[in-house]
This record gives structure tokens, sequence and C-alpha cells, in this order.
């Protein structure tokens, strides 16, 4: 499975971003997709995830109500809706399946 991540960018603080991240190859069953993050000198941290049939979704409380998950299973793809966006949300942003393949990162800077 491979997967390319896009929609990264800088931004000011309150602002807008949306990231994208397209799968391909064996995607047939997939189980959950996500999103993690990753700020200088900090762990990779969980942001949010969505299970690939149903409606769950999961948030790391640092963004709830502000960052939106969503998919479009026709296109293999998930979403990452950024909203109100804050400096410390600056990282390099990374899309993952089933916590096993891991796509390169896409860089969200945030200034205040």
């Amino acid at each position: 499975v491979q997967l390319q991540a896009s929609g990264g960018g800088s931004v000011q603080a309150g602002g807008s971003l949306r990231l994208s991240c397209a799968a391909s190859g064996r995607t047939f069953s997939i189980y959950a997709m996500g999103w993690f993050r990753q700020a200088p000198w900090k762990e990779r941290e969980f942001v949010a995830a969505i299970k690939w049939s149903g409606d769950s979704t999961f948030y790391a409380d640092s963004v709830k109500g502000r960052f939106t998950i969503s998919r479009d299973n026709a296109k293999n793809t998930v979403y990452l809706q950024m909203n109100s966006l804050k400096p410390e949300d600056t990282a390099v942003y990374y899309c993952v399946i089933d916590m096993y393949f891991w796509g390169k990162g896409t860089q969200v800077t945030v200034s205040s």
C-alpha cells in the first residue's frame, strides 16, 4: 500500500487547511486510516482516525472541535479539515493505514 499526502502549507493562526491522503495498492482490506503529527524535538503523536466502514471517528483532545477527519471510500482517500489553527499545531503530519503503512509527511506551519 502506498500513501500520498498533500495539502500542507503555511497559514496564520485562526486559519484553516485541509490535508488529503490517497491510498493505492492493496486497499481492499483497510480497517482504519488516521493522522499523526510530529513537531520539532517532540515525539510523534496521534491526531485523528476513522474506521473505513461505519461512522467511528477518534480525535486527540488537543484537536477536538477544531479538526474533522473524513473519508471517501471510492477514492481511497482520507481528509483532515483543520480549522482554528494554532501555532502549536505546527508539525509534519503523517497519514497511516492500520498503524502499519505510513505516508511521507506534509508540513503544516501556523504562524502567530
